[in-house]
């Protein structure tokens, strides 16, 4: 099964995350990312998704976390 999730990465204090489509059974540090769909910058708000690659993979039967299932219906991806 097939996860979106968010990856952390940047410096110490400044946290800004990646939304990658990794396995469930390994974790977003892993290293063994399918794809990066879109980026989040925690400390400016800013949200950069790529809704398309999104609704690819979730027809594909990939599960939101819930962070991520927060920020898509911000953004109006997807509807809840």
């Amino acid at each position: 099964m097939l996860k979106i999730r968010l990856k952390r990465v940047g410096r110490v204090n400044d946290p800004s995350y990646r939304v990658v489509v990794v396995p469930s059974a390994t974790g977003p540090k892993s290293g063994n990312v399918l794809e990066v769909v879109g980026n989040y910058d925690a400390r400016r708000n800013i949200k950069e998704l790529k809704g398309d690659r999104i609704k690819h993979w979730v027809g594909q039967g990939a599960q939101v976390s819930d962070t991520v299932h927060n920020i898509l219906v911000s953004q109006k991806i997807i509807l809840d």
